[in-house]
């Protein structure tokens, strides 16, 4: 390997010798040829150290370039997103009329991002109005510089305070600030971003800068706003320079050597890039020893072969090495002029274009002629290059897109330069939607160049809908509704007219989405969506709040007559049952409504009264419509408390335990009981559970209660059993929350096991909404239970939605025929008919059938003769206290 090395080392020289030849007197050639031939080897060893550090050095400055660009790129789109964030912020609060808040929008999770050290709205005095920290511990009189600049400026231009300064809590920050205007364009304060400084060195990555790696931001002073080195020197105020860096140019790479520069007196590679839309230029440094650790091995081994020449030799080897380097550094340069010209105006994205102005006599401008341009840039007129230089404008252009051109190019001249994203006339010759243009002075003509930013700006209409469409119905979401209410209050306040909010909740939806599915749930919200859009016009707005909330925007409304018509239109159309899965539903609607300026003049008054008089539907019996009245409030207040009390009922312990028996219906005889809920309010007395069950059930804390009526009934069996009293079955009852939420048999096994009872004393009545679901679910959680040797009882049987063919499939004990059809016996022929078919098929599938709310003799005796197995009722007995069952279960016997 070593022999074709040095072949091809004497080839090459003999090539080089040859062009000597042609250069030099002939006299000086066969001497070195012998000198080459003397120290081939030494020659061999040097070149391959000066080509590998050559190579290493152009490397690592490439790197430092490429990484420089990724850094301009990072520093821009933060920048960028900084600048947009105040935009919005500016452009929310001056169209609010003073009230956005963003305290509210912190709440709702935006903002918190830990890059957001503060952001606030000053008003002209300098006084913080809102912002997302506390007001009263916020101060910062480090804004002073720039609230001065903007209030002495007309512009709403983007201020950034670099280097980063120590805010009054203590804190590096950078300052983004935007001037606010009032309506008449008189300052009306500033937006406020604080940013933490370590947020822009967030690009640093160990792994492509090393341990020792160098960022940085110099501003247009060309002042080092904020820089550092990897863990040493954090991006913040400390400097990780001795001195500003002397880069001369928008772009480059340079070795810093010696320590002249760095703080830690380390050499570096460095790479330093304008940024797109600011300002500033990122610079990225990499260490010299981190960069060629690799190579100095390399370097030591070809020093080590390398043997002495004489002083002729060595002399002759650096002459001819240095002769070598310049012509290859020439060489270098060159190629890299050529390559980056081919780079800059072909391998890009953009269209570039040189334009000479043409001046009449007077020495106005009055077209422009293309002097040069790029391939993309003729494809974007699609033609070809050589076709579009020498081409007028004004020959390109249609003669009003020629005027606003003109204009533009004028503004360019004057200013020196002119930046603009555009939507293209329909007549303009450019193949392409939507152009970002940046146009620059030189000399009597213009630098031009366009980008077609038509996808970026299809995106960002894509994303625009996505933030006001609802992904799952089509509707119009929240965040459209709170952007567009405000702006139709205040055309309905110049118009001097009304406009109607119907408030709209499902009712009905918790139970299909709890026992259906979330699948189901979602298929029924498409459907009310599309049913709500039938029965409206197609200019009415219909908007999906969140979850089974719905909101009708009308506008302009005459009288009250037309919301309560659109109110009774949408009642009457969920009067008909929604088909799902095979199976009917009946969801209703429940309608809130209110009016501006009747009942708020506000987005936030207007959908809270709305709310309100929805609630009143709800209270009432659901599925109709009512307007807002302030005595509604005091309602909703008082269901308020009543949730707090039951929460507090929990904490304290305010519940008790009666018990209501279950007798054999022939002989009498105590079989069971159930265990009934009683709420012992401090002032109120007892609450009946029809009015706190309810509100249990909404809020969540029917899964406390279940628990808490488990343990309780637990107890007092064994308390029973110590008495040495006679076993007697206690039932309690499972709501379908409990049963959803799943658990069941481990808590049930926990009480147990507990109070050392046995699970046949224990038994679980489920409703038929709670049976509901995806069967096995349902039948392996029923099978748990059943497995403890605990009874399974059908509550309220005939009120619910089951089958005959579910019922058997979940292999049910016992049928709880619900009281509804007890007081039918003896009020119709029918009553009786239809009992005896349930009893039938109870008996069918080996289950015990019980007649529920048995209050007189004369339905006792048709029972009998309907041959069911058992009754509760008061004509057995009240719901008692527990200290009362020991006396029933001597009895025994309770119809004597």
């Amino acid at each position: 390997m070593m022999q074709n090395k040095l072949t091809s080392l004497f080839s090459k020289w003999g090539t080089g010798l040859l062009l000597l030849k042609k250069s030099y007197p002939a006299i000086l050639v066969w001497p070195a040829i012998c000198v080459v031939i003397i120290i081939s080897i030494w020659m061999y060893t040097s070149a391959q150290l000066a080509q590998e550090k050559k190579q290493a050095h152009e490397d690592a400055l490439k790197d430092a370039a490429a990484l420089s660009r990724s850094y301009a790129q990072f520093l821009n789109r933060s920048i960028e997103q900084i600048d947009q964030i105040s935009m919005h912020v500016k452009y929310d609060w001056e169209n609010s009329d003073k009230k956005f808040s963003l305290e509210k929008l912190r709440a709702q999770g935006m903002f918190t991002a830990s890059q957001f050290a503060v952001l606030a709205i000053i008003n002209s005095s300098g006084k913080p109005i809102t912002s997302t920290v506390q007001i009263d511990n916020w101060r910062d009189t480090t804004l002073q510089t720039q609230f001065n600049f903007h209030k002495n400026n007309i512009s709403s231009e983007l201020q950034i305070s670099l280097p980063p300064i120590v805010n009054t809590s203590g804190n590096p920050v950078i300052h983004f600030t935007r001037r606010l205007d009032n309506m008449d364009d008189s300052f009306a304060g500033m937006v406020v971003i604080s940013i933490s400084p370590s947020y822009f060195s967030s690009f640093y990555d160990f792994q492509s800068l090393g341990l020792n790696g160098f960022l940085a931001i110099i501003g247009d002073n060309g002042k080092i706003g904020a820089s550092r080195i990897g863990d040493k020197i954090p991006f913040g105020l400390t400097q990780a320079v001795k001195r500003e860096l002397e880069l001369k140019s928008l772009e480059g790479t340079r070795l810093f050597e010696n320590g002249e520069i760095f703080i830690d007196e380390e050499s570096r590679f460095l790479g330093w890039q304008k940024l797109e839309s600011y300002p500033f230029l990122a610079v990225v440094g990499l260490s010299v020893t981190e960069q060629m650790a690799s190579h100095f091995a390399i370097f030591d081994r070809y020093s080590s072969s390398a043997i002495e020449a004489t002083i002729f030799v060595l002399l002759f080897g650096i002459i001819a090495t240095i002769m070598a380097t310049r012509l290859a550094w020439r060489n270098h340069e060159a190629r890299v002029v050529s390559d980056t010209y081919r780079l800059a105006t072909e391998g890009t994205d953009e269209g570039f274009y040189i334009l000479n102005g043409i001046m009449d006599r007077k020495g106005n401008f009055v077209d422009y002629q293309i002097a040069d341009c790029n391939v993309r840039g003729a494809n974007f007129f699609g033609l070809g290059r050589e076709d579009l230089i020498g081409m007028k404008i004004s020959r390109l252009q249609g003669e009003s897109y020629f005027s606003s051109l003109m204009e533009i190019y004028s503004k360019a001249m004057a200013t020196g330069f002119y930046e603009d994203e555009s939507k293209l006339p329909e007549n303009s010759p450019l193949n392409m939607v939507w152009a970002r243009r940046r146009l620059a002075r030189s000399g009597l003509g213009l630098a031009v160049t366009i980008k077609d930013i038509s996808a970026k700006k299809e995106a960002e209409e894509q994303l625009s809908a996505l933030a006001n469409q609802d992904s799952l119905t089509g509707l119009n979401n929240r965040n459209w509704f709170l952007t567009y209410l405000p702006k139709a209050i205040e055309r309905a306040k110049l118009e001097q007219c009304r406009l109607a909010l119907l408030f709209i909740d499902l009712d009905g939806f918790k139970n299909v989405n709890d026992t259906q599915g979330h699948a189901a749930g979602d298929q029924l919200l498409k459907s009310v969506a599309s049913k709500l859009q039938s029965v409206l016009r197609p200019t009415d707005n219909v908007v999906r709040l969140g979850g089974d909330e719905f909101v009708v925007l009308l506008e302009p409304v005459v009288g009250e007559n037309k919301p309560a018509k659109v109110a009774e239109r949408i009642t009457e159309a969920f009067r008909q049952p929604l088909w799902l899965g095979g199976q009917k539903h009946l969801i209703g609607a429940s309608i809130g409504i209110s009016l501006y300026p009747d009942d708020g003049a506000d987005t936030e008054t207007l959908l809270k009264n709305a709310d309100i008089a929805m609630y009143s539907v709800k209270a009432s019996g659901k599925g109709h419509f009512n307007f807002y009245k302030p005595e509604l409030y005091a309602k909703i207040k008082s269901r308020f408390e009543l949730e707090q009390s039951l929460v507090q009922a929990l904490e304290l312990d305010q519940f008790v335990l009666h018990y209501q028996p279950r007798v054999n219906t022939n002989s009498g005889r105590f079989t069971s009981m159930e265990a009934l809920l009683r709420w012992i309010h401090p002032s109120k007395g007892i609450i009946p559970p029809s009015e706190f069950i309810p509100i249990a059930e909404d809020t969540g804390l029917i899964l406390k209660l279940g628990e808490m009526v488990m343990e309780k009934a637990c107890r007092q069996i064994s308390e029973w059993r110590s008495l040495g009293l006679r076993p007697i079955p206690v039932s309690i009852n499972v709501s379908a929350k409990q049963f959803h939420a799943g658990g069941l048999q481990k808590k049930l096994i926990q009480y147990l096991e507990k109070y050392d009872i046995p699970p046949s004393l224990i038994e679980v009545e489920i409703t038929e909404s709670a049976m509901m679901g995806e069967d096995g679910t349902i039948m392996a959680e029923l099978a748990e239970i059943r497995s403890l040797g605990i009874q399974l009882l059908v509550d309220d049987f005939g009120t619910g939605y089951s089958s005959l063919s579910q019922l058997q499939r979940l292999d049910m004990d016992v049928l709880k025929i619900d009281r509804v059809f007890t007081n039918e016996l003896t009020n119709s022929k029918e009553g009786g008919i239809f009992f005896k078919a349930i009893v039938s098929m109870a008996h069918a599938l080996n289950m015990t059938v019980v007649a529920e709310g048995v209050e007189t003799q004369e339905q006792l005796d048709i029972l009998r003769e309907l041959l069911c197995d058992e009754v509760q009722g008061f004509f057995v007995s009240r719901p008692v206290a527990p200290d009362l069952i020991p006396a029933l279960i001597h009895k025994e016997f309770l119809f004597l």
